[in-house]
């Protein structure tokens, strides 16, 4: 028999503020993250607003010693989880080391390790690279750092899908606790790759947001005036057990992971296949896989980029779906206030699902000031909804065609 897979743990660290409650009031009350890039100067790109996490401080959350010898995704990872395991109340001297295991999707890894670095080496040659650079900059380090903190021997890697990272490491971490070859996992993601060349790079590919004179106003998923994303930065993290393993310690319950898929489009790079075939599969098999009906879905966390070609095939691939029901269902984009936490993403907008149906509220998109005749649901528009919650679904697609849908369902015994 699979086992039942629940949630007990909420760490977060994004544009909006560190950790569940402040994070969530920020998307209740509608709070933007978006502002000017503070990190370089940016008067020769494009672009100049992104949503950074402000006033972060690691040594409130990571020994002074270590804070050096970690790039500030890990750093991200590292906090947002030791969150996620407060929370939880997870005792790991009570837990067989065998059986946690630590699993943290990145896009981008230690992007400004590899810049800062590559500067020294340029201005002071290779003997004066630091030793720190390798262990730095690989994205198996932050499962790795949790892992050494805490004594954890299970599975422990990291998984790279790009925006769709943090969903795929949720994913296969329910899978690992369905099977019993773990009874915990703390699982999600992290980016901090706003850096000159990082920013440099999502500018040359014109998927940036260029509205320069009004950052709050920016990001605005689904809006017919929609002209590119926000990049952003954070880590968003969660406690997974098997509801057996948290039952018998007594652990709150926010919500059941029940359903995951993963298709890839095959089809570009970067842009979405528009016919929506393989994301549209990756909910249909999320739903299947969690033995629910289409019409069972009370909310959709949308990815909802604010790109021109996303959100059009996005809305396309719900309708494929839900059909006439997809008009039926709240919609809601967390990246309009905290931009795209790239591959942290999936698992901040999870935890935003799992508040949802604990608090039986949606957070809105905001800026959706003008329809687009292509994406004509119900997205939540500026004001948060109260609305029971019983089953929620979230998609994250990323560069390459990668395609994850998670579905939660409110834990009933």
């Amino acid at each position: 028999m699979k086992q039942r897979v629940v949630i007990t743990g909420i760490g977060v660290v994004s544009p909006l503020g560190e950790g569940k409650d402040e994070f969530w009031k920020a998307l209740l009350s509608k709070k933007s993250g978006v502002g000017h890039v503070s990190f370089f100067d940016v008067s020769q790109y494009n672009s100049h607003l992104d949503a950074e996490v402000k006033n972060f401080q690691p040594e409130s959350y990571i020994e002074k010693k270590k804070i050096k010898r970690m790039d500030r995704f890990a750093q991200f990872a590292f906090s947002a989880g030791k969150m996620a395991i407060e929370d939880a109340q997870l005792n790991m001297e009570e837990e067989d080391p065998y059986q946690v295991g630590v699993i943290i999707g990145s896009g981008m890894g230690g992007l400004q390790t590899i810049e800062n670095e590559h500067n020294v080496i340029l201005s002071k040659g290779p003997r004066r690279v630091s030793p720190f650079l390798i262990p730095k900059i690989i994205t198996n380090i932050a499962p790795g750092e949790i892992a050494i903190a805490y004594g954890l021997k299970g599975p422990n890697f990291s998984l790279s899908s790009a925006c769709a990272s943090s969903s795929h490491s949720i994913g296969e971490s329910m899978r690992y606790i369905r099977h019993g070859d773990a009874d915990v996992i703390i699982a999600g993601g992290s980016d901090a790759a706003i850096t000159p060349l990082g920013f440099a790079g999502f500018c040359s590919l014109k998927a940036l947001s260029t509205r320069n004179d009004a950052p709050q106003k920016a990001s605005r998923p689904f809006d017919a005036r929609r002209d590119g994303f926000i990049m952003g930065e954070g880590a968003g993290m969660i406690v997974m057990e098997s509801l057996e393993h948290a039952q018998k310690r007594g652990a709150y319950i926010y919500a059941e992971l029940v359903g995951y898929r993963a298709t890839d489009d095959a089809f570009h790079i970067t842009a979405p296949d528009s016919s929506a075939e393989a994301s549209s599969e990756a909910m249909k098999l999320a739903l299947k896989d969690g033995g629910i009906d289409p019409r069972e879905v009370d909310y959709i966390n949308a990815h909802g980029t604010s790109t021109p070609l996303n959100d059009k095939t996005e809305t396309l691939a719900i309708k494929k779906v839900f059909g006439d029901y997809a008009y039926k269902i709240p919609i809601s984009s967390t990246k309009s206030m905290t931009g795209h936490l790239l591959g942290a993403a999936g698992a901040v907008e999870l935890i935003a699902c799992i508040l949802s149906i604990r608090d039986e509220i949606i957070h809105p998109t905001v800026n959706y000031e003008f329809p687009d005749p292509d994406c004509d649901l119900d997205y939540v528009p500026n004001e948060s909804r109260s609305k029971k919650v019983r089953v929620a679904l979230s998609n994250s697609l990323g560069f390459g065609g990668h395609n994850a849908s998670l579905v939660l369902k409110k834990y009933e015994k």
